[in-house]
């Protein structure tokens, strides 16, 4: 289905009830955050928030992609397993062998299908360029500080236009833009992406880069910016598939890159790669901590555009789930089609769980049929595009739903030998990986829970007096044994972070029926071992997984120790530690205050005040 417009899509939001507004007047600056964290944390995403009066003219959308239902509806479906079946059907006809041709014939309306959604170049000025603003100025647009420790003002939701100096083609990327003044933002281009590539090649021109920022329209360009599309592949034309209908271009004002029409806002410019990188950051990132400041690109304005009438969409990202869980969603059901065609055919279904945060960590199911299969999946995935980023991968049999994680904890605990069935590696990581010792540089591990062997663990003779543990060990503060009694084979301790891992894991190991325990994860005392939420989402990003693990055995077990506490203590990590990103006291206050302002709903808490024990100094940065 094709939008004609943001206010289009808007609309059918509010018809199927997935829209509040909200008329009470609101802050940019940290207050519309702390609104939509508590909405956004919902069961099911909660609804999406149009805020209509702010200190600025454009009413501002937040949380619209942030359940399955709107995700579903931004594109058009009923469900999000008909865009990938669509796809699948697709590469099957064009690539399957045409013996005639008779057969070749009844290829051409799929071809012409392909044609429908190339974008198309239309002249004149876009509906996008009804105001134009030749002296342009970022302060007339709401754009939000998201969290207390941000170093400034971002745009959260752009579709960022460049063009590769060398061939022409087009990349349409997602990338964070933090203001610095009236005409100059940061271009956070990071190491991997196609964006930071165009840059090093004008860089090696000695060109300045033209570059166009597009905000809003049909909710299509907004996914297809964020879509993991191979290199030098049109994203407006994965924007055309998605609508069933061309992305109509026009051509910016200032620069000669093309736009789609019907957008609400471009912001057009360049960047100057002769020109010194600017200090640029923190950011409450999506992983749920701050990326720390660094040295990025700087954007120069040369002219804004704007509808008549236009809404300003934004996002904000933090301690999951937010509004990117579900576009991560759509990713992970849309993408597994393509990965089973051209790469995995043995792979079945893929999940990334919202506590995962996108790449720390993958569950894949495979029709296993020989001996060693999971290895050759993870060798595969790990050489792919974006999931190189990927820190932990589980691969279950074709039997297993990995979309229940009890079941798949049980599962694990059945059919994983820590000692023989982990497999660590080394590779490129994601950027935002604050636990990595180097930089963008990082371990992996998968586990492979397939069934190799009859012998299941026997959780009925595991028999442990948590007391005991904690007072023979009085770096312990707190132990979860509850999961033992529905056969999952985890314990999570909660230590203060300062104490050696590897010496607790030996005592503990010795412990009797300890050792029959598969996997034990250890996390800050501050933190709450009875959530086990909480508990992924800390794994997942605060461990370096052949850092900060231990294995140890015995004749007739193995156990695995995980050290998931934060790194700021251990004098051998030599990069600063981040802190969670939470709300601060003041704004948390102001919007209990006025909270019967803003709805009639009944008042739901601070997300913040669960993890606000987790930050250790009101900054970015971790101090001890």
């Amino acid at each position: 289905m094709a939008y004609k417009s943001l206010a289009h899509f808007i609309q059918v939001l509010e018809d199927n009830n997935e829209l509040i507004r909200i008329t009470e007047k609101v802050s940019t600056d940290l207050e519309i955050t702390e609104i939509t964290d508590r909405i956004s944390k919902l069961p099911d995403g909660g609804k999406a928030l149009l805020f209509e009066k702010t200190d600025y003219n454009f009413p501002v959308l937040i949380n619209a992609f942030g359940s399955e239902k709107r995700i579903c509806l931004s594109l058009g479906v009923d469900n999000l397993s008909q865009i990938g079946a669509e796809i699948e059907e697709l590469l099957k006809t064009i690539t399957s062998p045409k013996n005639s041709i008779f057969e070749k014939l009844k290829l051409l309306p799929e071809l012409g299908k392909i044609a429908s959604w190339m974008p198309k170049s239309k002249s004149g000025r876009g509906t996008c360029q009804q105001v134009i603003n030749k002296t342009p100025d970022l302060d007339i647009l709401p754009i939000l500080k998201c969290w207390p420790a941000d170093g400034g003002k971002f745009i959260t939701l752009p579709s960022v236009v460049t063009h590769d100096p060398k061939t022409g083609i087009r990349n349409v990327g997602m990338y964070r833009l933090q203001i610095f003044d009236k005409q100059t933002t940061g271009m956070h281009w990071h190491l991997h992406k196609t964006g930071a590539r165009h840059y090093n090649e004008y860089k090696e021109k000695g060109q300045k880069m033209p570059v166009a920022v597009c905000i809003g329209g049909d909710p299509a360009y907004t996914y297809s910016a964020t879509a993991p599309l191979p290199d030098n592949i049109d994203e407006y034309m994965l924007a055309g598939f998605l609508r069933k209908k061309k992305v109509e271009l026009v051509k910016c004002i200032t620069n000669e890159l093309e736009v789609p029409n019907d957008v609400d806002f471009v912001i057009e410019g360049y960047v100057d790669t002769n020109e010194e990188l600017a200090w640029e950051g923190p950011f409450g990132d999506h992983t749920g901590f701050y990326s720390l400041a660094d040295w990025y690109p700087k954007f120069h304005v040369t002219c804004i555009t704007h509808k008549k009438n236009a809404i300003y969409p934004t996002t904000i990202v933090g301690i999951p789930p937010q509004e990117d869980a579900y576009i991560g969603l759509a990713t992970e059901k849309i993408f597994l089609a393509p990965i089973q065609l051209t790469m995995l055919p043995e792979m079945i279904d893929m999940a990334l769980p919202f506590a995962g945060v996108a790449h720390n960590l993958t569950i894949v199911k495979i029709n296993k049929t020989f001996r060693g299969q999971a290895q050759k999946v993870m060798s595969s995935l790990w050489g792919a595009g974006q999931m190189m980023f990927n820190k932990t991968l589980i691969v279950a049999d074709k039997d297993v739903n990995i979309n229940n994680y009890t079941e798949l904890a049980q599962t694990i605990s059945q059919n994983v030998n820590p000692a023989t069935d982990i497999f660590f590696s080394s590779g490129p990581s994601d950027v935002l990986d604050h636990a990595v010792q180097e930089f963008a540089y990082g371990s992996k591990m998968c586990i492979d829970l397939t069934n190799k062997k009859d012998t299941k663990l026997n959780f009925t003779k595991i028999d442990i007096d948590k007391q005991t543990v904690i007072n023979e060990n009085t770096e312990i503060a707190e132990i979860n044994l509850s999961l033992l009694k529905e056969n999952i084979s985890i314990a999570i301790i909660s230590i203060n972070p300062s104490f050696n891992i590897e010496n607790l894991a030996n005592k503990l190991h010795k412990i009797k029926n300890f050792d029959k325990i598969k996997f034990i994860f250890f996390i800050d005392d501050v933190a709450n071992v009875n959530d086990i939420f909480s508990t992924t989402w800390l794994v997942g990003n605060n461990i370096d997984p052949i850092r900060d693990t231990v294995i140890k055995t015995n004749n007739e077990s193995s156990s695995i120790f995980i050290d998931a506490t934060s790194k700021y203590a251990k004098s051998s990590f030599n990069r600063d530690w981040p802190n969670p990103v939470t709300m601060n006291t003041e704004t948390i206050e102001l919007v209990d205050q006025k909270w019967s302002d803003y709805f009639n709903l009944n008042f739901i808490e601070s997300p913040s005040i669960k993890y606000s024990k987790l930050s250790k100094a009101n900054d970015a940065i971790a101090n001890v």
